[in-house]
């Protein structure tokens, strides 16, 4: 029989289930319902945060709970990552792997991962995904190691 969760544990696990979860959920409200659509880079960003909720629902039902959390919460790190690299790239601070920074003028459904479908304070999606991600991460972590307080 495993240990019961202590309540940070178990704010650590409801966030490691919602915030990737939120964040796949606006991802595909943009590309659905504002024809945002994802260059293969963003496409990236999403394995890991669906990784990230299939552990997390490990944790649910599966001992040991608190190591299924830390992995979700290193899947939503790795989400993070790819942004950082994915905003670098839309900022020109490096080049993209993908060769998908140049044009094909025969090809209408080419989606560039060098310019942000939208940005906000000049931030683009990638840039929010990585900020989102690697703070929640941090944050489900640094739950994952407080100690209760006894009264």
């Amino acid at each position: 029989m495993s240990t019961p969760l202590s309540p940070s544990d178990r704010l650590a696990q409801r966030l490691a289930l919602g915030i990737p979860a939120i964040l796949l959920a606006g991802a595909y409200i943009s590309e659905y319902g504002f024809g945002l659509f994802p260059c293969e880079m963003c496409w990236w960003q999403r394995y890991p945060h669906f990784v990230a909720v299939a552990l997390a629902f490990v944790s649910y039902v599966s001992p040991p709970k608190r190591a299924w959390i830390g992995l979700a919460a290193l899947a939503i790190a790795v989400s993070g990552a790819i942004g950082v690299f994915h905003a670098g790239v839309e900022y020109g601070w490096w080049e993209s792997p993908l060769g998908c920074t140049s044009t094909d003028p025969f090809s209408l459904e080419f989606v560039r991962c060098d310019e942000p479908a939208w940005t906000l304070m000049g931030i683009s999606l990638a840039g929010f995904n990585a900020l989102l991600s690697i703070g929640s991460a941090i944050a489900i972590c640094m739950l994952l190691l407080a100690k209760e307080r006894t009264q």
